[in-house]
């Protein structure tokens, strides 16, 4: 019991609770916008085979779509970086 004592008072757990949360905030950070780009683009793609004459319009929604979705992982990936490298 002493040791494990011991061992925990070395730890810097305000270090270790902020990687921690760091790897959590990026993980669900990229798992949102993975889903919304899935959706995206299988909605397009059966749209585009519905009504072939509209897939010039449904391909660009489907791109500012992606880039809207792909703004929010990086923005993800801010909060991860900053989390992990600050306090």
């Amino acid at each position: 019991m002493a040791t494990i004592i011991a061992v925990a008072a070395n730890v810097n757990l305000r270090k270790g609770l902020a990687e921690l949360g760091s790897g959590l905030a990026y993980g669900l950070a990229a798992l949102g916008p993975g889903i919304g780009i899935g959706i995206i683009f299988g909605q397009a793609i059966s749209a585009i085979a519905r009504q072939p004459e509209t897939a010039g319009p449904v391909r660009s929604l489907a791109f500012l779509g992606f880039a809207l979705a792909e703004a929010l992982a990086l923005i993800g990936f801010v909060v991860f970086v900053l989390l992990k490298y600050t306090g």
